[in-house]
Formats: structure tokens, C-alpha cells, sequence
């Protein structure tokens, strides 16, 4: 039972008009941290200051972190030391007698001088050297890692970006002939647990020359020796070597294109069988039928055959799989001829007299998500009469807006267009009396940056002096001929060069 009491209203209130402060919008603000931040909103004009109390607060929209109080009065006026990142500004106005607010918000983006921009991987006399072209300041910073504690780390190999792969507090690698580190996403800070070896699970110094990731796992190559990591729902470590008895090239094939990947399969080259192997390691797994993750090419083929009856491989741009020749280059794109989700992956190889390139497309092996197939003949090209196409030193790259390759030989850049035959190249052009020394298209992370992934980035010496072009290939729709390129000047020798895009 519920009993309820009533008592009779008497009606007798006593009524104020609410006072309205009248308070301005706040504009959205962008600023760089530990630069001084000023604010000031107005107020009705009969506004007195002293019946308020007022709270300037930065929630980090991430949602990672609580919200932070920067300021108390009624204009907000501090040095600004948040983390780089974008937030939520809430500015509160509390009548003091009443407990009545008013509240009024806007985005502020946070930044520093290295928040975004060209990381450059310099080669200062052997010794491994990072700068940084910001594209906040328009400036660039000289060899940023000094100071951080970091040991000296000589034969720089490559500097990457993992956003989604490793701890997002440190999501870039410096891969060098010494060894590997990870470094923090906002100044590049340095501790000794990111040393590479913190990531192994075995005793062998692992010195990788790229880290590759598709579906749940990274693939790196050490010393010949391919090993996995798995981060299916957790951060994993690198384990023993995959292949057993051969050794494999340095490069790794994977399907950079696809987003959702569940039984992934890389490209390994066997350089003592000198031919491709598949790598899918879910294969191992009881359910999947416990089988070797390491296989021929042809044999994998009949595998994924049986498992996908009329998907298991794509294409017919060569009959076998080739055998008896050195693996030149290998490169990931995400050029996808049959828009089946699976980037191409070009692996260039010789017998040291013919050249001849390969598209392979890698997919899912269980087809589950974004991949519609397992493995794709997508390309055979007999590249041997084009221009100096095997001289020593030479540079490759692969776009992933059509299905071009472009190769350095010199100081001159050339472009084939692999889909039309015979063959042949085509100057783009010239850098006279410098020596290119790195040649890439860079593959960006962020929405608002997918068509720079088409952009050609050159990094060219001039004596001691290291230059770094980029391309706009969006533009030119490939074609660098009449490009007039974004120039900077000033580096060592440049070994690699990665856009650290912002990360919210």
C-alpha cells in the first residue's frame, strides 16, 4: 500500500525576470602548445563581473581523459600546455547567488610545431638522423631526436607510421642497420622500453627493415628470417622465424588497401628457392586444418581453391608462377584493377639479364569481410628493353592511381605505363648534377589526405646538400613531366621520408 499526502499550494511565490548576461559565441581556435592562448567573449553591457563565477574547461574529445580547468575568469588568458590533440572548450557562467549557468562551447584544436608534416630520415655520415618540415610553422627542425636520450642509431633504413597497429602513444619506428625503436606521436620523446627488443618473444635481435600489417598481424624480415606478431585483440610479440630451411628477402607483400582483413596472406620471396611463397598464418590454426602457413604459390592456390570454390585466385596475366630469378624490388599499393578490395602488389625480379615484373593481389583467406578473393594474377610485364632498367642502384616505385611504375637511375626519373604495350619508358625528368637517393609515394592515413597518396616524393642529393621534392600526381594524373614540385632544402643525405599526418 502507497500512501500519499498533499499539502494545499497558497500560491505565494516571490517572481524575479531572469538576468540574461547576453555572452557572445565562442569561435572555433587553433593554437600551437606552451604558445600564450586569449580569449575574450563579451557580455550585456550592465554585466558586473562580480555576481559570477566563471570556468574555462578542455574536454579531449577522444573521450581518453577528463576534462581540464585552464582558466577562472572571465577572459581566458594562460600559456596553453595541453597535449596536442583536438577538444571540446566549454565556457561556464555561474550566477553566484542562484547556481543558474550559462554555457557556451567551441573546438579547439591543439598543436605543435610537429604535429604534422615531413618526417626526413637523413643519412648524417652514417649516423641516422631525423628532421622535421612542419606544416604548422612552415618551418624545419634539424635533427630533432638530439636530446631525447636516444643512443646514436647509425645506417637509417626507414621511418613509419603504424597508427593502428602498435601503442598509440608511440606510433612511428626508426628502423636502422643498428636496430629498431619506437618514438612518441608528439615530439618524437624517447624511453628505453621502446627499444625494438621489448616487441620479441625470442632472444634474437630482431633488426627489421619494414613493418608490414594486414588483418591482425605485422610481418618484419631480420636477417634473412621472417617473423610474426600477432594483435588479434592484444599487443603480441614477434615469435620465432615462419620460414623453415630458406631464406627470404627482405621485402614483405601484403593487401595494403583493404580495412577488414580476418585470414590475411602475405608475399614471401624464398631467395635460396628463388620463388614466391604465400604466408597466411590463421592456417596453422585446427580450424583452418592445421596446415603449414608457409606454401607455394600454386599450392596455396589449390588450397584457397578448395576452401572458396570460384574465389580462391583472380586473374590470368600469367599461366605459372615464376621460378629462378632474384627478387629486385617488392612494393604494396593500393591500385585495384578488379575493385576487389585487394591492392596490387608489384615484385620486380631478374635472372640477371631479363627484367620482368609481377602483379599479385593478396586477399583474405576465408574471403570474409572487404576481399572477394584469396590471390590475384593481376600482371606480367617483360620490362628488359627499357633504359638501364638493371643498373645498379637503381630506384623503384609503384603508384596507386594507375597502374604505373616509375624507376631512378642517375639523377633521371622514368615512367612506364604498364598498361600498354610494348613496354617502354618515359623521361619525367631530370635533376642535374644531383644524385636521387630515395623515391616513394607516400601512403596516407587520414581521409582528408587519400589523394596525396598519389604524389611522388624525391629525395635527391646536390653534394652534401639533401633535397626533398613532392610531386602533386592528383593534378598530372601521374605524369611528372611539366610538375613544378614543393621543394626543401637543407638535409643530409635523405634515406626515407614519411608525412606524419595529425593524429585527434
Amino acid at each position: 500500500m502507497i500512501l500519499i499526502s498533499c499539502s494545499r499550494d497558497m500560491g505565494n511565490y516571490e517572481y524575479h525576470d531572469l538576468y540574461d548576461p547576453k555572452i557572445s559565441s565562442l569561435e572555433d581556435i587553433s593554437a600551437l602548445t606552451f604558445t600564450h592562448l586569449s580569449v575574450k567573449p563579451s557580455f550585456a553591457e550592465d554585466f558586473n563581473p562580480e555576481n559570477y563565477e566563471f570556468e574555462w574547461m578542455a574536454i579531449d574529445d577522444s573521450g581518453m581523459n577528463e576534462g581540464i580547468v585552464i582558466g577562472n575568469s572571465p577572459e581566458l588568458d594562460c600559456d596553453l600546455t595541453l597535449s596536442p590533440g583536438s577538444y571540446t572548450l566549454y565556457f561556464t557562467v555561474t550566477e553566484r547567488n542562484t547556481g543558474i549557468f550559462w554555457q557556451q562551447t567551441a573546438n579547439l584544436t591543439v598543436n605543435s610545431s610537429t604535429s604534422e608534416g615531413w618526417m626526413v630520415l637523413c643519412s648524417d655520415e652514417g649516423r641516422s638522423r631525423l628532421d622535421f618540415v612542419s606544416a604548422i610553422t612552415g618551418d624545419t627542425y634539424k635533427d630533432v631526436l638530439s636530446g631525447s636520450g636516444l643512443p646514436v642509431m647509425n645506417g637509417p633504413r626507414k621511418i613509419q607510421w603504424l597508427p593502428d597497429k602498435t601503442d598509440a602513444s608511440s606510433p612511428y619506428y626508426l628502423l636502422t642497420d643498428d636496430g629498431a625503436t619506437r618514438l612518441g606521436k608528439d615530439a618524437f620523446e624517447w624511453k628505453p622500453e621502446y627499444d625494438f627488443s621489448y616487441e620479441a618473444a625470442i632472444n634474437d635481435r630482431l633488426i627489421p627493415h619494414s613493418i608490414v600489417s594486414a588483418g591482425f598481424g605485422k610481418v618484419i624480415v631480420s636477417q634473412g628470417n621472417a617473423h610474426y606478431c600477432e594483435i588479434m585483440g592484444f599487443d603480441g610479440l614477434y615469435g620465432s622465424a615462419v620460414n623453415k630451411g630458406f631464406k627470404v628477402s627482405e621485402y614483405v607483400g601484403a593487401n595494403v588497401l583493404a580495412t577488414q582483413i580476418y585470414a590475411a596472406v602475405h608475399l614471401l620471396y624464398d631467395i635460396d628457392g628463388r620463388k614466391m611463397k604465400a604466408y597466411c598464418p590463421l592456417l596453422a590454426s585446427n580450424d583452418l586444418g592445421g596446415l603449414d602457413p608457409v606454401m607455394d604459390m600454386e599450392e596455396f592456390g589449390q588450397v584457397a581453391d578448395g576452401m572458396n570454390p570460384g574465389a580462391g585466385v583472380l586473374g590470368n596475366a600469367f599461366d605459372q608462377w615464376p621460378e629462378g630469378y632474384d627478387c629486385l624490388y617488392m612494393e604494396n599499393t593500393r591500385y585495384d584493377p578488379g575493385n576487389a578490395k585487394m591492392g596490387m602488389t608489384y615484385v620486380l625480379l631478374t635472372d640477371g639479364v631479363r627484367c620482368h615484373l609481377y602483379g599479385v593481389q593478396l586477399g583474405d583467406l576465408l574471403c570474409y569481410s572487404d576481399c572477394t578473393y584469396v590471390l590475384g594474377k593481376g600482371l606480367y610485364a617483360d620490362l628488359s628493353s627499357c633504359k638501364d632498367i638493371l643498373k645498379t642502384g637503381n630506384l623503384f616505385a609503384f603508384s596507386s592511381l594507375k597502374n604505373y611504375m616509375y624507376y631512378a637511375t642517375g639523377d633521371s626519373v622514368y615512367r612506364v605505363d604498364l598498361s600498354a604495350e610494348p613496354y617502354k619508358e618515359e623521361l619525367q625528368f631530370t635533376l642535374s648534377g644531383e644524385e636521387i637517393t630515395c623515391m616513394k609515394f607516400n601512403l596516407y592515413h587520414n581521409t582528408d589526405n587519400l589523394q596525396r597518396t598519389y604524389d611522388l616524393v624525391v629525395g635527391s642529393r646536390s653534394g652534401a646538400d639533401g633535397i626533398l621534392r613532392i610531386y602533386n600526381g592528383t593534378a598530372s594524373d601521374g605524369d611528372f613531366r611539366s610538375v613544378s614540385p614543393e621543394t626543401y632544402r637543407g638535409f643530409a643525405e635523405i634515406a626515407d621520408a614519411t608525412y606524419k599526418e595529425r593524429i585527434y
